[in-house]
């Protein structure tokens, strides 16, 4: 009776899934349509009143194409979206062109008036002129006042000479922006850069046509201009704080239901294995060959740990390092877009590399030619990483004079896809080769009796991870922004952290089938259940990052009551951790496991307060609108995706080294070091740095308009300046557990490998 109903649930899991899918992808793309017709438009001229032409719609393109090239979101965010030490471009724009153009407001007013009325008189005007739409859809023009056509002509004297001038204010913002030494724009190119700008404040103030919200949503809070947050954004925060507490009780009160259950279900019918299963199998040739990536693994994770000090450094000192002229060679913009860019490179070679250690071992054998295609792909990841870095260098630097040669072998500029088109396309290529060597290793497991949807799970979500960056090939040189941010979320979001995840939950959970410590049945469901869950919030979550990017109303509500059921599962995670404790501590072979078990551990730790607590602080719609592009976002994006993603690949790393290396010689107390650390470090990152930092911007954006908590004048404030200073003991204590980690890694391999002939006979499977 129990296996017919757990085969029942299984397959109605399966059914949930496949639908559940069905309709969240079918409404991420119905809404992605609305965001192509409803986008900002780009105008094909600029024009005052009386005919002169400002800019042109070549003017913007070729801007955007520019910003691009020297770095794009590295330097700088537009809309929010990018880096925060320099400001928020879109909103630096807007306050500067507001005021200049208050400033030059003659137009006579009533007699009679105070001081306060007659502000009050100007600033309402004022007002009205910037947020009324005079984009002529028949012509493609927009026409601006010529009182206004002036003040943008200051506002772009004054980023012409940031980019280009050599007066001291100009010199003095460089260094606080902390821009690259050499590299510079021409007049012309600068001209070009701020016609995009004004493009993207242009969409941040103007009213829809026939609404009262700007294309923005009324982002950033601009009190001169009478951006405040919207009925909307109010409404939908409330809605998603409720779908957020009933979605609660409904998952904890089915968990209770289930947990007596589960718990009696978790160890194999047969009971606990009494030795280590996998421990038994010899390692294949190609299983072999992946040591050479848990190295580059190893050097990719000290790199990116060194490029992220540096770069925190210039948020100090701006274009040098410790008196050093590093910034000549290596500015803020490269840094951190290496910095950005290792993250998820060695996280995800830790989990490709994974994956083509555990299929031929799964499988029982090497398909023909495996340990060559395992060999060909490492060199196309390592010319993949060294062709797309030599080409931002080159980019930022101001080598590539051709905007469409930056486009295909530069920098793109957009944050954590900055590669080139050529190296995204080659990346792509690499991924679906990546898939080929794990399907065809794993295809005799599937030809075995018995139950195979822990395997189906893990090809279906491999087949994904291709899949989805494919996503980052969608748009264009010239396509509009908010066009982009909604395909580069599609990366960014549903594949670094949606579908690896759920590849690295199945995997996991399959592994542990196959050592003989948890159940098929039991691990079937509750992997199924886990990606249900995670998925079924984390698809339309994808427009808690679009909520104020150039997209209609309806993202903010479907995003801001969808993203808040991506929370959901992690309020569960107390089961979780029982379920793995119970697993893992209930047979003495299982203490050779400890370290990687100790990393998932972690990764649950993590789940719960960076991608939860840190990641709800920011998601609601109302929260977001203050909060968006400051350290708030820095301290989520560094607890996540280090906390969850990267101890995950830490673990899987470790895992994977059992069988490549002598665990018996393994130096424990280099990977003692190494976790502790690691885990202290990144919490006093978080907590006395990257969150305080955080919630004096979001009292700043609040208080004083969104620009000014961006400012160079708050940034280099005394006290953010003693807040970035609180980075260096949590960076030292991280920087320990780095080096203690490589260190653990090269003693490893050097105590040699485990001992086995080049042939493999598997016990015989689990499942």
């Amino acid at each position: 009776m129990k296996s017919y109903q757990t085969t029942f649930s299984i397959k109605r899991l399966w059914i949930i899934l496949s639908v559940g899918m069905v309709v969240m992808f079918g409404i991420l793309l119905l809404l992605g349509q609305q965001i192509y017709q409803q986008a900002p438009p780009i105008p094909e001229a600029v024009k005052s009143q009386r005919g002169e032409t400002l800019y042109t719609r070549a003017d913007i393109e070729a801007g955007q194409n520019i910003w691009q090239s020297i770095g794009g979101m590295q330097q700088g965010s537009i809309w929010g979206h990018g880096s925060y030490l320099a400001p928020d471009w879109s909103a630096d724009w807007l306050h500067r062109e507001t005021e200049a153009l208050l400033a030059l407001s003659t137009a006579p007013l009533p007699a009679g008036l105070s001081a306060a009325q007659a502000d009050a008189v100007r600033k309402a005007a004022l007002q009205e002129e910037m947020r009324r739409n005079s984009y002529d859809p028949a012509s493609g023009v927009i026409t601006v006042s010529d009182t206004r056509a002036r003040a943008i002509g200051q506002v772009q004297q004054h980023f012409v000479s940031l980019y280009v001038g050599s007066d001291p204010t100009s010199l003095k913002l460089r260094r606080d922006y902390a821009f690259p030494i050499y590299g510079e724009l021409s007049a012309a190119e600068a001209r070009q850069l701020t016609a995009f700008y004004f493009w993207t404040a242009w969409g941040a103030t103007t009213n829809r046509p026939g609404d009262t919200i700007t294309y923005t949503s009324n982002w950033p809070h601009e009190p001169l201009v009478g951006n405040s947050p919207t009925t909307g954004t109010l409404l939908w925060s409330l809605a998603s704080v409720i779908l957020l507490l009933a979605a609660a009780g409904a998952l904890i009160a089915y968990y209770a239901k289930q947990f007596d259950v589960w718990r009696g279900d978790i160890l194999p019918e047969g009971g606990m294995a009494t030795s280590d299963l996998l421990g038994q199998a010899v390692i294949t040739p190609s299983m072999r060959a992946t040591a050479k990536y848990f190295w580059v693994v190893c050097a990719l994770f000290v790199a990116q740990v060194l490029l992220g000090i540096v770069t925190a450094h210039y948020a100090v000192e701006g274009q040098g390092l410790y008196g050093l002229p590093f910034a000549e060679y290596l500015p803020y913009t490269i840094t951190r877009t290496w910095h950005t860019q290792l993250a998820v490179l060695w996280i995800a070679t830790a989990w490709l590399a994974t994956g083509l250690y555990v299929g031929p071992m799964l499988g029982g054998r090497d398909p023909r030619f495996q340990r060559f295609g395992v060999n060909f792909l490492f060199i196309s990841l390592l010319i993949i990483v060294i062709g797309s870095f030599a080409g931002q260098w080159a980019a930022v630097h101001r080598f590539f004079t051709d905007l469409t040669a930056n486009f295909w072998f530069g920098h793109q500029g957009y944050e954590y896809v900055d590669l080139g088109r050529f190296w995204q396309i080659y990346l792509l290529i690499g991924l679906f080769l990546w898939v080929a060597l794990v399907v065809r290793a794993l295809w005799p497991v599937l030809r075995e009796e018995g139950s195979k949807s822990l395997i189906y799970l893990v090809l279906v979500s491999a087949l994904a991870i291709g899949l989805l960056y494919g996503a980052g090939l969608m748009w264009g040189q010239h396509t509009n922004i908010a066009v982009m941010e909604y395909w580069r979320w599609w990366v960014v979001h549903l594949w670094v952290e949606g579908i690896f995840e759920v590849f690295a939950t199945a995997i996991i959970s399959l592994l542990f089938v196959q050592m003989g410590i948890l159940r098929t049945s039991t691990a079937t469901v509750m992997v199924l259940f886990a990606t249900i869950i995670f998925l079924f919030g984390g698809v339309l979550g994808t427009f808690h990052h679009l909520y104020f990017s150039g997209t209609p109303t309806s993202v903010i509500a479907v995003g801001a009551t969808i993203s808040a059921l991506e929370v959901v599962p992690l309020l569960v995670v107390g089961f979780e951790a029982y379920t793995r404790h119970k697993v893992e501590h209930e047979a003495e072979w299982e203490r050779i496991y400890h370290w990687p078990f100790m990393f998932f551990a972690a990764v649950l730790f993590w789940n719960l307060v960076g991608a939860g607590l840190f990641g709800f602080l920011i998601n609601p719609p109302i929260a977001l609108y203050y909060m968006q592009g400051l350290n708030t976002t820095a301290n989520h994006g560094h607890a996540a995706l280090f906390g969850v993603y990267g101890m995950l690949g830490l673990g899987l790393t470790l895992y994977c080294m059992r069988g490549l290396t002598d665990v018996t010689r393994w130096n424990q107390k280099w990977i003692r070091i190494s976790f502790w650390s690691l885990n202290i470090g990144l919490a006093m990152m978080t907590f006395l740095s990257l969150l305080p930092q955080g919630i004096l911007q979001t009292y700043a954006s609040i208080e004083h308009g969104y620009a000014y908590a961006r400012s160079a004048e708050f940034i280099h404030s005394p006290i953010m300046q003693a807040l970035v200073w609180a980075r260096v003991p949590g960076d030292v204590v991280f920087a320990v557990g780095v080096f203690a980690f490589a260190w653990f890694m090269v003693q490893a391999f050097m105590l040699g490998k485990r001992p086995g002939p080049e042939t493999i006979t598997v016990p015989k499977s689990v499942l």
